[in-house]
């Protein structure tokens, strides 16, 4: 017999309320936190979340079992917690998580972004966490969906596969298996480092949008983002930051998917160069850039993707010029220091790791380095 496994849902945006509406549809006791309680109540008073989708989607009423704005009552309830809130809200979560988890929970981040595992495990370190659960980090989120109200959601698309990895990756396996009833898509990741160095949007999302500024501000986003935002010039600079990318992780030991390779294996699309690639992807046409430069793309994937890429690459001998140089636009543009804000190795708990220091601790974990 399956276990039917209780599973809350961390943050109520368009992709929270997507997973949480789908989760109860599949049969799951499902449950809704959201730290402002004004942003979930209408989902309180209805019981739940009506949920639209594709041709042949899940789509129905999800009945939630509980919808709250108590992290206490949230963490204590479920048996898989899924955190699916910006990236630059995880250290947050895993320090009020902290006091009221328990053993064999598992934490499953959607995504990481990079090294969003490595920063939830550190900040429930600092706050001196003693439960034995399992954190785990996906490489993209699995749902396409937006929020058509307050307790409306839509979903577009649904991924055939979503690389997944734990911290240590020895968990991996077990995190699989848990997960399997509800979601098959979810597949070996390796470990996290892999699905953090395949973080595309690190590569697509900053670049694309600090390179139309201009445009942004003067049309408040009103064209194509990737079609009308990536000319040739733009997409040769994407190229760069790409290699940068793939440099990183092969000086770790990784072998990365290039830009071009992941929209092959992604959309089934190719092109003589990053340019010819990314017009030929026509799930692109008609996505409207930001409307405004405040947008997650920047204050979100620039702390939170860029900053560790490059710290990475700094720590281990590789030139990162060009993501440097975004790093330092972002910056200019926001009047703020996303160096001191992002995920430097500093605040990763992994200043002084060789290359094989870090690989044996994602793989098998802290237990791993008593042996260097």
């Amino acid at each position: 017999m399956t276990t039917k496994y209780r599973y809350t849902i961390i943050g109520a945006g368009n992709g929270g309320k997507a997973m949480a509406a789908h989760l109860a549809l599949m049969g799951f006791e499902t449950a809704l936190f959201n730290r402002t309680p004004e942003h979930i109540a209408a989902i309180k008073e209805r019981g739940g979340i009506e949920l639209e989708s594709y041709e042949g989607g899940p789509s129905g009423f999800g009945k939630m079992q509980l919808v709250t704005s108590d992290i206490s009552e949230a963490v204590d309830f479920a048996d898989i917690l899924m955190i699916a809130t910006p990236s630059s809200a995880h250290a947050m979560i895993a320090s009020q998580c902290a006091p009221y988890l328990h053993n064999d929970q598992f934490i499953i981040l959607h995504p990481g972004r990079t090294c969003g595992a490595i920063e939830f495990r550190k900040a429930l370190q600092d706050r001196g966490y003693v439960a034995n659960v399992k954190v785990a980090e996906a490489e993209t989120f699995i749902y396409a969906s937006r929020s058509d109200g307050p307790a409306q959601a839509r979903i577009f698309r649904i991924k055939d596969a979503v690389p997944l990895a734990a911290l240590p990756a020895t968990d991996t396996p077990e995190i699989l298996e848990r997960l399997h009833s509800a979601y098959p898509q979810y597949i070996d990741g390796d470990n996290v480092l892999h699905t953090g160095l395949n973080n595309m949007g690190a590569i697509f999302h900053p670049a694309i949008t600090i390179l139309n500024a201009g445009r942004i501000e003067a049309t408040y986003g009103d064209f194509q983002f990737y079609i009308d935002g990536v000319t040739p010039g733009v997409a040769r600079i994407l190229e760069v930051l790409d290699r940068e990318r793939v440099t990183v992780a092969s000086s770790l030991g990784i072998r990365a998917r290039t830009a071009k390779e992941w929209l092959e294996l992604a959309y089934n699309v190719q092109g003589e160069n990053l340019y010819e690639a990314i017009h030929n992807q026509p799930g692109y046409y008609g996505i409207k850039a930001p409307p405004t430069l405040k947008h997650r793309y920047i204050f979100e994937d620039v702390p939170m993707s860029l900053v560790p890429i490059v710290a990475l690459g700094q720590r281990y001998g590789v030139s990162v010029r060009g993501m440097e140089g975004m790093i330092r636009l972002a910056n200019f543009i926001h009047r703020t220091d996303y160096w001191r804000k992002g995920r430097t190795l500093d605040k990763l708990g992994i200043t002084g790791f060789s290359v094989s220091e870090l690989t044996s601790f994602v793989r098998k974990g802290a237990s791993a380095l008593t042996s260097f």
